[in-house]
């Protein structure tokens, strides 16, 4: 309780001063180590020289915010649904904290008026934007404790701009989709990457498609491999669902598959 109160004392007279005050519009409260936030906004590419000497970057307070965030939206769920298996709290918080909802998140926070970036690659979907938010996690875990970290991520995060029972809805992992229904249908699915180049900005592209049962039934663009693949099972799942016929077809050709393999096996034992 005194530590609070002299925390508070030490930090008015930063009241209403910048960058204090622009914090406290996001955060709820005012920062007691004001180089901390500075950091977390700080991409690699615009990296500063700390008092120490060493470059300083967001990146090391994102790695440590992404295990806190983990853990906060662990512990946040665990308490929400009583009953609930394992699993299904593991894939639910896999879809709160996965980057295209982080990105999102620190959009409507208003953290892409903080980022200091050189990279001309914002525009696009990199993970810049949660980045920095997993690094502000980190900022406020170091700064005032695990406590109000939490505080900030209910509160400021999914209390205001976050849903968990419409996350619960949305079918975000396409690719993790299309993998189980292989499984369950056993049909071997397949990603490949078929182009990589650049656009106008220099920015890197890849093309990728995806096979079932050696079909392809889907491709995608995408500015990670890992969007291309997923834009790629988004157009498979639409067409999977559109078209039952398709699903037996690739049934089918799974089933050849497997009795071809067996006979080549069964020939093998012959000889």
């Amino acid at each position: 309780m005194f530590r609070r109160f002299f925390k508070k004392i030490k930090a008015l007279p930063n009241h209403g001063k910048e960058p204090y005050l622009s914090y406290y519009k996001v955060l709820g409260f005012y920062p007691d180590r004001i180089d901390l936030y500075i950091e977390a906004m700080t991409h690699r590419s615009s990296s500063i020289r700390s008092k120490k000497g060493r470059w300083a970057n967001n990146e090391r307070l994102e790695f440590l915010g992404d295990a806190i965030l983990d853990a906060i939206v662990a512990d946040i769920l665990y308490k929400k649904f009583e009953y609930k298996k394992e699993g299904f709290l593991t894939s639910t918080r896999s879809r709160i904290v996965q980057r295209e909802t982080l990105n999102k998140l620190a959009m409507d926070l208003g953290l892409n008026k903080f980022i200091s970036s050189s990279t001309r690659n914002m525009a696009h979907n990199t993970n810049i934007y949660g980045d920095a938010l997993e690094a502000l996690i980190a900022a406020i875990y170091l700064d005032q404790g695990y406590k109000m970290a939490k505080k900030f991520v209910y509160d400021k995060l999914i209390k205001q701009h976050l849903s968990i029972e419409k996350v619960l809805k949305n079918e975000v992992d396409f690719k993790s989709r299309l993998i189980e229904w292989g499984q369950k249908n056993k049909v071997e699915i397949e990603f490949e990457v078929t182009e990589a180049s650049y656009d106008d900005q220099n920015n890197p592209t890849f093309i990728s498609c995806v096979k079932a049962a050696g079909i392809e039934i889907g491709n995608g663009k995408g500015y990670s491999k890992k969007e291309s693949h997923q834009v790629a099972a988004k157009m498979a799942i639409k067409k999977l669902r559109q078209n039952d016929e398709l699903q037996e077809v690739l049934v089918a050709e799974a089933k050849k598959g497997t009795i071809n393999i067996v006979l080549e096996d069964d020939e093998k034992i012959d000889d």
